[in-house]
């Protein structure tokens, strides 16, 4: 049987690939993937343990990963991007976050939630300013929505956005739990105007460019996960900025969640990295660790754990590969990413923490990798819409009822 766009049905499952997942993907899918695998392994994996622990992100990086067109891989070639399909962005997110959720976190940001708003909601002039650049990592970007007091519920977001006579633009307000800020050399902010809907105010998008007079950013200190991450705080006090700073077709409250499905889908393929980081390692401990005279792994114990392990692993794929699928069609939905970000994050986590009880006492080091994804995914389970909120979400999908409100 020859060939499909589809992978070769006679394809011999890999290694570790015990449900033939390989057979589902194209050639060039496969070959992408292996590269970023490639990339991981070389660059990513001797240093990451040491950075986490420094609480230090590898800017050094980005260069190659901008190179390798890791960075809005998914978004058109005319500006600089590499322009291939959803199914291939997602198993980018999945062997980044097999590195650590840190580095896929750099790149999500980036791609889905600045290159992706510019480049649905920007200006022209907008998007062939920012989009090459950002592409190569020449510049970074951060997204601005979250607050001090507003997370779960976006809307009660209080950032003001004030129209001046001139038309340009004065911000106020601030942002917490902003990857990429202290080095972003543009935020895309949302903020309230006076404009628009139901509680008299509309959400747009503005582009602040990092040195704005009156735009500061302030480092998250205490991080006890996603330490290989930066993260910071942003503060907007009386920003001018012109007229053309505005995102022009952005409106409403609409547009941030359009930018957040959009990341939602790139985790629930890195959750998947961040398992299967965990299984292998597992797998590996549990055949070369000798106790009462044998391999750990010979015991019934541990086989039924990996097994656990893996069973949850090939579902989540399937998962997001079928997502991935819709996604290229245009058919899927934000619920059905829901479904797949808070499946996958949620298995992901308790894949990590089985495989560092395998791991014994030496599951605490830092040289293995299981205890550091385990604190990452507990972020990963917060951030992009918490298990819960995306519980609801489901839920409002299927009863038609909204327990968001009263």
């Amino acid at each position: 049987m020859t060939d499909s766009l589809l992978g070769s049905p006679a394809l011999k499952p890999r290694v570790g690939d015990l449900y033939n997942i390989d057979a589902a993907l194209t050639e060039e899918e496969r070959a992408i993937r292996d590269s970023v695998r490639a990339f991981v392994d070389a660059k990513v994996l001797p240093i990451i343990g040491q950075c986490y622990v420094d609480g230090r992100f590898p800017t050094e990086l980005i260069p190659e990963m901008g190179e390798l067109g890791f960075l809005g891989a998914n978004l058109p070639e005319e500006y600089g991007c590499a322009g291939l399909n959803n199914v291939a962005y997602g198993l980018i997110n999945q062997e980044l976050e097999r590195g650590d959720s840190g580095i896929r976190s750099f790149a999500s940001v980036q791609g889905s939630l600045v290159m992706y708003p510019i480049f649905t909601f920007g200006s022209e002039a907008q998007k062939t300013h920012w989009l090459p650049k950002m592409a190569t990592g020449e510049a970074i970007g951060c997204f601005g929505l979250t607050e001090p007091d507003y997370g779960s519920n976006p809307a009660g977001l209080i950032t003001r956005a004030r129209e001046q006579k001139d038309g340009s633009w004065m911000l106020n307000g601030s942002k917490m739990w902003i990857t990429n800020g202290s080095v972003a050399h543009v935020a895309v902010v949302w903020a309230k105007t006076e404009e628009g809907d139901d509680d008299g105010h509309s959400v747009r998008g503005f582009l602040v460019p990092a040195g704005t007079p009156g735009f500061t950013t302030k480092e998250t200190k205490g991080k006890l996960s996603l330490r290989a991450s930066m993260t910071s705080e942003l503060i907007l006090s009386d920003v001018h900025l012109p007229a053309d700073a505005i995102l022009p077709k952005s409106g409403g409250l609409k547009s941030p969640l359009m930018c957040l499905t959009q990341a939602r889908y790139g985790i629930s393929w890195g959750a998947m990295g961040a398992a299967i980081a965990c299984y292998e390692e597992a797998l590996s401990y549990a055949k070369t660790r000798v106790m009462f005279d044998r391999p750990i792994g010979g015991f019934q114990i541990q086989q039924v754990r990996l097994a656990d392990m893996l069973t949850e692993i090939i579902k989540g794929q399937l998962l997001s590969l079928h997502l991935g699928r819709m996604k290229d069609a245009g058919t899927y939905t934000p619920q059905q990413v829901s479904v797949a970000k808070r499946n996958n994050v949620s298995v992901a986590t308790d894949i990590a923490r089985e495989a560092r009880r395998l791991l014994g006492a030496n599951g605490i080091l830092a040289e293995y990798s299981a205890m550091r994804h385990m604190a990452n995914l507990e972020s990963v389970y917060t951030y992009e819409g918490t298990h819960d909120v995306h519980s609801l979400v489901i839920g409002m999908a299927e009863t038609g009822m909204n327990a968001f409100k009263g």
